[in-house]
């Protein structure tokens, strides 16, 4: 099942590969791996590592992804969502709790695709998605402050608060120079992309603010005087193992490295098939991420995923099928075995501008405000995710954002759900339409038959109205007690055992009980027939529609 459930669609394109398409795809992919160059870099150190791993990132975890991916225009590589994940990690398990966490995440995408979740993570509700991600903007801001105002600061406090106070602190040790290398760079880059659209805006930005500071002879901070020359070839594989006593930790940030990477990766692959009229595999897509993340912390990379702008770019540029993904891997290979010396020119001052257009583009806020426009349950929702992101962390901020989404998704699937009597007692309370042909009014009910009506999915969150309704609100002279769902579309464990302990109270009240309108090839019908419960009302008692059920009822009485 797993065989056929993987399936890389860069093995079903080389089928009918042709040089046309070589040619598309190899412009795509060098324009591509020129584009990520600035990006994986600034997404390093944004994180707390050397520019170095950015780039093995996008090369190693680039390629792996492509090659094994389940979508044909998939760019993978270092990303702004797990900035905040990443150095969290990092400051409180070191280098080998990162490798661990991010294996751990691997594995958990592995087995997500093998398991064929891809359909069901993109069911994350939007606003926790909105929210986290707006957040993440907002924390990857404050990160780049040291940077952006050229502080000089050996390293900041942890927590958002603590970045800002220390900002103010030392206000007086902001470098002019620094702040108008980054304002050029952030202005350079929005007039590319305002004028000159499809050129590589990040990486002009970047080599401008590189040559102005060499001509103006700026005293910056620059990638050479922090981090020294980059290497020019890839490391060899390594694994450094934190210890037993450290994993159980380490197992929700794994889970949430995993959630990110599966949640931006199925989105950017989505974004895609809108923009090519093509089709994704989700769960190969799943499974190529996990390979893809393991593949990059061996390689001495950090977590990547499918990166939407960078998809996007591909798409722009002509790139069609999965072998431009990975020519953007061999692009960027290239550049770090020619270009590495001169990389220690680039001040990071260029590169933290770069990250200040990547959070203006993060924070989605015309999205966060469109929110707050909505239904009030989900703006709280979005909010709490959006602060627990910025003042706590992130693994708290997904964890209680989904917790939360699920737990208002149960509350007004309750409400839809209901149980009304329709004849008997309650007769006031009238659930079905007058002009509907299966109407009760136009049949002949018997005395001491009763009819209830059960409306929407019958499960944990609405078996209190059933409660209410079918069990406290009979009349003693009842014989005979109809359950009309027609209406249900599901059941669970919690329904089922519901009803199996209405029908031992009816028996023990001397009442039958009939159900109407539970279809043979139903879901009802066939999770009652494997919690036995089928067997215990009697088949006879298990009518297709309220003829039936009111036959059956006039014959017990």
């Amino acid at each position: 099942m797993i065989v056929t459930m993987f399936r890389p669609v860069l093995f079903s394109e080389l089928k009918h590969y042709s040089w046309k398409k070589f040619s598309s795809d190899l412009f795509a992919g060098a324009t591509v791996g020129v584009v990520a160059l600035p990006l994986a870099m600034a997404f390093a150190i944004a994180s707390g590592f050397s520019p170095a791993r950015g780039i093995y990132t996008a090369i190693v975890a680039g390629f792996l992804i492509s090659f094994f991916g389940g979508s044909s225009v998939q760019i993978g590589g270092p990303t702004g969502a797990f900035i905040v994940i990443i150095s969290s990690i990092y400051l409180k398990f070191g280098d080998a709790g990162l490798l661990a966490a991010t294996m751990m995440a691997g594995i958990i995408l592995i087995l997500f695709g093998a398991f064929r979740m891809g359909a069901l993570i993109k069911f994350i509700p939007f606003p926790v998605t909105t929210g986290f991600t707006s957040g993440i903007a907002v924390v990857i801001f404050a990160t780049q402050l040291n940077d952006l105002l050229g502080l000089g600061l050996a390293s900041m406090p942890a927590g958002f608060i603590g970045k800002l106070a220390c900002c103010v602190e030392n206000a007086g040790k902001i470098n002019p120079a620094t702040v108008g290398v980054s304002a050029f760079t952030v202005i350079a880059i929005c007039l590319v992309k305002r004028f000159l659209p499809r050129w590589p805006a990040m990486l002009i930005g970047m080599l401008a603010a590189t040559v102005l500071t060499a001509l103006c002879g700026f005293q910056v901070e620059t990638i050479g005087s922090r981090f020294g020359e980059l290497p020019r070839t890839l490391p060899m594989p390594s694994f450094v193992f934190p210890g037993w006593h450290e994993l159980p930790e380490l197992v929700m940030p794994a889970f949430t490295i995993a959630l990110l990477a599966g949640i931006e990766s199925l989105l950017s692959a989505t974004v895609a098939d809108g923009m090519t009229g093509g089709r994704h595999r989700p769960n190969t897509e799943l499974t190529a991420q996990g390979i893809g993340n393991i593949g990059s912390v061996l390689f001495g990379g950090i977590p990547a995923t499918g990166a939407i702008a960078r998809t996007a770019t591909n798409i722009k540029s002509g790139g069609r099928t999965p072998v431009a993904g990975i020519i953007h891997a061999v692009v960027l290979a290239l550049i770090l075995l020619l270009l590495a010396p001169q990389a220690k020119l680039i001040p990071l001052a260029a590169l933290a501008g770069i990250m200040m257009v990547v959070c203006y583009n993060m924070c989605e806020y015309r999205t966060f405000l469109q929110i707050f426009k909505g239904p009030k349950s989900d703006w709280a929702v979005m909010l709490t995710t959006f602060l627990l992101t910025v003042f706590v962390d992130l693994v708290a901020a997904v964890e209680i954002g989904v917790v939360l989404a699920a737990l208002l998704f149960i509350r007004r699937m309750s409400e839809i759900s209901n149980v009304s009597a329709i004849t008997g007692e309650l007769g006031g309370d009238r659930v079905e339409p007058v002009d509907d042909p299966d109407a009760i009014e136009r049949r002949e009910v018997p005395d001491h038959v009763v009819v209830f009506e059960i409306q929407g999915p019958f499960f944990f969150g609405a078996v209190d109205g059933f409660r209410d309704a079918a069990m406290s609100h009979r009349s003693t002279e009842d014989r005979i007690i109809i359950l009309r769902m027609r209406m249900v579309p599901a059941i669970d464990a919690t329904g089922l055992n519901v009803l199996a302990d209405f029908l031992r109270q009816c028996r023990k009240e001397k009442i039958g009980l009939i159900l109407s309108g539970v279809l043979p090839d139903s879901q009802p019908m066939r999770a009652m027939e494997h919690y036995g419960l089928a067997a215990e009302i009697g088949k006879e008692n298990i009518c297709p529609h309220i003829d039936k059920a009111l036959a059956r009822a006039r014959a017990l009485v």
